[in-house]
């Protein structure tokens, strides 16, 4: 059967079908180029003048510099490079695969600053990552990751020479990835990514989940059943989640190097922007401009009534989203908006279903900069290029993770409201398919790039990116959950520093602690309340519910939610006012800051894991 190889774009530029993941024969991408003369249609009637974001091209070395600097280790080089405790801390909690990804760039950095002749100290590699042997061997960069193995020979290089053993800092060489019981859909959020990425590469194990392009080959992705519960995109507290941040930049970089695609973050010039309005507003200005209105909004007002507003008919209208408004019009409406949205003046009753889907989508272009963010809209564009789905699905969920929160909460409500219209695809005729096709170019094919080449290569990965869209749409619960290896890692580090503050408080005051120790541990030994709280036994505080203490013995079935429900049913006192949907069980300290637990977690076996913590039932915006 013969097909056409080529598909016009608006602008003359041809898509060569070759190049594709999922063959366009397989996906239609009519869809998407009749999206694209939309956009270039109300483009073409805005003519207002529109400052192009300028992308600088990083100079040798800055890029790794900055990177270092995001991932919190700018303490390995530069005037701070002595200094660096901290930053060893931190590294002896990376696997093999993470580590060898900070030595590339340290390494990068450091010759950089040679060839500047920077009066800074400059590390040795070597010394940073306190290497176990003292032969200089070859460290997995992507290209040859046989470097980093499960077996007896894990610490040999190609050539058959020793090479550097890295002291992992998590319990991941203690597990070989053959012996964990996952299937091929089963998501493994225990191991890092990398590391089983980089003992998968020379294996066929995976490869069934390749290729194929209609909404039911998509693998049904799971995540097994974690004892210790599963953590969720803001169930930790701030200071937790910047390690978050820093291990997942971590983690995707050295995935992408051991995938051998190249992982480059893109940094904006600062432009003068709007100060007030609607669209075209930073999302920071508009969210503080929102939070004059309505106090704790995360969500943009604008972005949320336009949501509203269509589902408000009804999500059964045949092609919404894909059927547009008349460019004339939504920029008339859009003028509008900017004049009587906040005196509350406008009248909704003007704007049809398509007009405020297609302003929706006009909202999410004009941002100054992408949704996805400059720095990591690339990163988003070249999952497509990794072996595996679900090697994308693993990198999507490190992105999410690294997305600003502001950006990262709207991406979340806009997911979720398209697979609300999707769920209506029997009778409004979207489905994943034709819903991808659609919001593609609104998130990926940015306007403020200015640069015509950049324009057509988001022709040229058209198929690519509505992939990328269908992924986010498809699998958007797995993308929110925090992989149980970072938040372990996240518990060894706080481990550390607790380890490092007690000791350097002791050795400040190392008599009078010592004494002081000894009189409160035997003051402990006779004091009432050890006896009300027996081994295998935690207390719970309830400080805002009528209970607000009670002893709980650790059962084998025990979960979380069986705690909050017990609490919930005592009625003494004031009458219950929370529900069960708005209470939740926190485990507080010990090697986590704050983490809110889902119902499902076995306590006995959280409770192994972290003896120290303290329990307490609260509200989330307690």
């Amino acid at each position: 059967m013969n097909h056409d190889h080529s598909k016009k774009t608006p602008d003359g530029a041809s898509f060569d079908r070759s190049g594709s993941q999922d063959s366009l024969d397989e996906l239609s991408m009519d869809d998407y180029w009749k999206e694209l003369e939309n956009i270039h249609e109300t483009r073409g009637n805005n003519h207002e003048e529109r400052v192009a974001l300028v992308v600088k091209e990083p100079d040798e070395g800055e890029l790794e510099e900055e990177w270092l600097k995001e991932a919190g280790l700018s303490n390995l080089f530069g005037e701070s490079s002595g200094d660096s405790l901290e930053s060893m801390l931190f590294l002896s909690t990376l696997t093999r695969t993470q580590k060898a990804a900070v030595e590339k760039r340290v390494e990068t950095v450091t010759q950089t600053m040679r060839k500047k002749n920077k009066q800074h100290q400059i590390p040795d590699v070597r010394d940073i990552f306190k290497l176990q042997n003292d032969s200089k061997g070859k460290v997995c960069d992507g290209s040859e990751p046989s470097t980093v193995r499960t077996s007896e020979n894990k610490n040999e290089t190609q050539d058959g020479t020793k090479g550097p053993k890295f002291s992992l800092g998590t319990d991941e060489q203690k597990s070989p990835l053959e012996d964990m019981p996952f299937s091929d859909t089963d998501i493994n959020l225990e191991i890092s990514f990398a590391e089983q990425a980089a003992n998968l590469k020379d294996s066929s194990v995976g490869k069934m989940c390749k290729g194929g392009g209609g909404d039911t080959l998509l693998p049904n992705f799971r995540l097994p059943k974690d004892k210790t519960g599963t953590t969720k995109i803001g169930d930790l507290a701030p200071q937790d989640m910047k390690k978050v941040y820093s291990l997942a930049l971590i983690e995707l970089t050295a995935l992408y190097d051991i995938l051998g695609t190249e992982f480059k973050q893109q940094k904006a010039v600062k432009i003068k922007t709007k100060d007030s309005g609607l669209f075209g507003v930073p999302l920071s200005v508009l969210l503080e401009q929102d939070q004059k209105k309505v106090p704790g909004t995360k969500i943009p007002l604008i972005f949320q009534k336009l949501i509203a507003q269509i589902e408000e008919a009804t999500l059964e209208t045949e092609g919404l989203l894909r059927i547009p408004g008349v460019a004339t019009r939504i920029k008339s409406l859009c003028q509008e908006l900017e004049a009587k949205f906040y005196e509350g003046t406008f009248n909704w009753e003007n704007v049809k279903q398509h007009d405020a889907a297609s302003l929706l989508k006009l909202f999410i272009r004009e941002l100054p900069q992408p949704l996805l963010t400059v720095e990591y809209l690339k990163a988003f564009q070249d999952v497509q290029n990794l072996p595996t789905k679900k090697q994308q699905l693993q990198a999507l969920n490190l992105l999410v993770l690294l997305l600003p929160e502001a950006n990262r909460d709207i991406l979340k409500v806009l997911l979720e409201f398209l697979q609300r219209v999707i769920d209506h695809r029997d009778k409004n005729k979207m489905t994943l398919k034709n819903v991808a096709m659609v919001m593609a170019p609104n998130l990926f094919t940015f306007h403020g790039f200015g640069s015509k080449t950049i324009e057509q290569s988001e022709f040229v990965m058209a198929a690519g990116t509505a992939n990328v869209m269908r992924f986010m749409i498809q699998y958007q619960k797995l993308l929110w959950t925090i992989p149980k290896f970072i938040v372990n890692q996240v518990r060894k580090q706080n481990t550390e520093s607790q380890k490092k503050e007690k000791k350097d408080k002791a050795m400040k005051k190392l008599l009078k602690k010592m004494a002081y120790d000894r009189e409160k541990h035997e003051k402990q030994e006779k004091t009432p309340n050890d006896a009300d709280v027996p081994q295998g036994v935690i207390r719970v505080q309830a400080p805002h519910l009528s209970k607000v203490s009670m002893a709980i013995q650790l059962t084998e079935e025990l979960k979380a939610g069986d705690i909050v429900a017990r609490f919930l049913s005592q009625k003494s006192g004031n009458v219950q006012t929370l529900k069960k949907e708005e209470v939740f069980l926190y485990e507080i300290g010990g090697n986590i800051g704050e983490r809110c637990l889902d119902d499902n977690t076995y306590m006995k076996d959280l409770y192994q894991l972290n003896p120290n913590a303290e329990w307490v039932i609260k509200s989330k915006q307690s």
